[in-house]
């Protein structure tokens, strides 16, 4: 996601805990937060997501790098930013308390002084102790949030800016099935004592990771009702566990308090906790639609503006969505709804029907521009039966995003001339719709006519500009740059 790249140990989403509340300040009521993620070809101009996110009041933002665009959007406007140094540079910050001096002058320093950015914490690494790593990340984790920690206090910023690592729910396990039995994952086990003991000790803070429909996701088996938050007034899913006294009707309950009871088991139980990701995609996956994301995401909502936590922790801790907006450009290695995370569409249209504190709806963004109403789709007098058509699909699905087409997805039903259609939209749209990108050895054409149908949408992208690629250069401006000129260049292989 960015960052739920591992599919979460099963046996943690089913555990329970045992009641033994532990009170933390609560967030007021209504806030909201979000992961703000821009790996896309046409993504969002930043001052039309700000705009988006206090309309619907986030007041919370994590962002996974120092994007500058995001970063100089979010200056002077009170939403308050958490800010991930990538895991790619773990090392060297690690390796150099000089290099970690430098990350928080040019990435929090400068930004807080110069652009008002409301930076709160940041996030050193992403998910770095993931099994599927197989310990690239362990040594460095630690040592980088020291020097991140002492460049922060040194910068003067040691009591505005604090420090976290978020982690995957696989850090911790539980043998029997019971949170009240969780621990930390054996191989890591010392390493997390020494971590949050750090973070504890400095004023820092612990976030994870926490993904139910990756459970859904890896297992067919897994009972579907215990993934969602139960309706006011329904029975609980079959699937809920009496731990003690406490039931627990859902996985994020289960989920959250055994790593309480890991915490606890080690004398580390007054270390603040943050959801740093939770959400349902909407695409790529026969689980993944609207309708689904909606009976998530709004029990998530309410649970949120209720403040209402768990078990162990009553009150609702800070909770960042995920994900504010699609992004095309990510990669899809963990499956193809990896690009279907937003609870907005890429332009910052809802996806479906979600109630705000007060009954309210989500607002839409506004001031998006769009490239013209034109699409590219298979020319009528094209055969199906052309030797050249699957090699040009191909082609156009290598460069631009066609994960909707996959079965059970949005796009799943169309026939086979629409599906070739969509292909080469989606090609033609991210090479922001230059003729000859319609090409494809004379197979498509340009129409006026949306070729939308069912739940299918063809889309036409953001006109962004220069704006967002002028100011390209964290990593990941320069990648979603990099995406948008291979694709443009792509089409110049193809013959016209």
């Amino acid at each position: 996601m960015g960052s739920c790249a591992a599919v979460q140990a099963l046996a943690v989403m089913w555990m329970v805990a045992a009641l033994y509340p532990v009170v933390f300040m609560a967030r007021p009521v209504e806030a909201l937060a979000a992961n703000w993620g821009t790996r896309a070809l046409h993504p969002l101009p930043g001052d039309v997501t700000v705009r988006l996110l206090r309309d619907n009041g986030f007041d919370k933002v994590k962002l996974f790098e120092a994007d500058p665009s995001a970063l100089r959007a979010l200056g002077h406007t009170g939403i308050q930013v958490m800010i991930g140094l990538p895991n790619e540079l773990l090392a060297p910050v690690s390796s150099s308390v000089a290099a970690a001096e430098q990350w928080v002058l040019q990435n929090v320093s400068t930004y807080i002084s110069k652009y008002g950015v409301d930076i709160r914490s940041v996030a050193v690494g992403n998910e770095p102790f993931l099994k599927s790593y197989k310990g690239k990340f362990e040594a460095a984790t630690l040592p980088a949030v020291q020097n991140v920690q002492a460049a922060l206090v040194k910068a003067g910023l040691g009591r505005q800016v604090r420090v976290t690592v978020p982690l995957n729910a696989d850090v911790y396990e539980s043998l029997d099935g019971r949170p009240s039995a969780g621990d930390f994952r054996a191989d890591i086990s010392g390493l997390m004592i020494g971590l949050v003991r750090f973070l504890l000790d400095n004023g820092g803070f612990l976030t994870i990771n926490i993904y139910p429909f990756l459970s859904l996701y890896a297992d067919p088996n897994f009972p579907v009702d215990y993934a969602y938050f139960p309706a006011a007034g329904s029975p609980p899913s079959q699937a809920s566990v009496q731990d003690g006294n406490v039931l627990y009707t859902n996985v994020f309950d289960a989920n959250y308090d055994t790593l309480i009871a890991a915490l606890e088991k080690h004398g580390l139980g007054a270390i603040n906790v943050v959801v740093g990701e939770i959400g349902w995609p909407t695409d790529g996956d026969k689980n993944a639609n609207a309708a689904n994301a909606q009976r998530f995401n709004q029990g998530l909502f309410d649970r949120i503006i209720a403040g209402k936590g768990t078990p162990r922790r009553p009150q609702m801790p800070d909770v960042y969505v995920f994900a504010l907006l699609d992004e095309d450009a990510k990669s899809i290695d963990p499956g193809n709804f990896e690009r279907h995370w937003g609870v907005f569409n890429y332009d910052g249209s809802p996806k479906y029907n979600l109630r705000l504190a007060g009954g309210r709806a989500i607002a839409p963004a506004r001031g998006v521009r769009y490239l013209s109403r034109q699409w590219c789709v298979m020319r009528p007098e094209a055969s199906l039966s052309d030797p050249a058509l699957g090699g040009a699909v191909g082609y156009a699905c290598q460069y631009a995003d066609c994960t909707s087409l996959g079965a059970g997805s949005s796009c799943g039903n169309l026939d086979a001339r629409a599906n070739v259609s969509y292909a080469f939209n989606q090609f033609f749209q991210g090479a922001n719709q230059m003729k000859n990108a319609c090409g494809f050895n004379n197979l498509a054409v340009i129409t006026t006519s949306d070729p939308s149908q069912g739940t299918c949408r063809f889309e036409i992208m953001i006109d962004t500009g220069r704006h967002d690629l002028a100011v390209a250069s964290s990593a990941t401006a320069v990648a979603a740059a990099s995406s948008a000129a291979v694709l443009l260049i792509a089409f110049l292989g193809l013959v016209i």
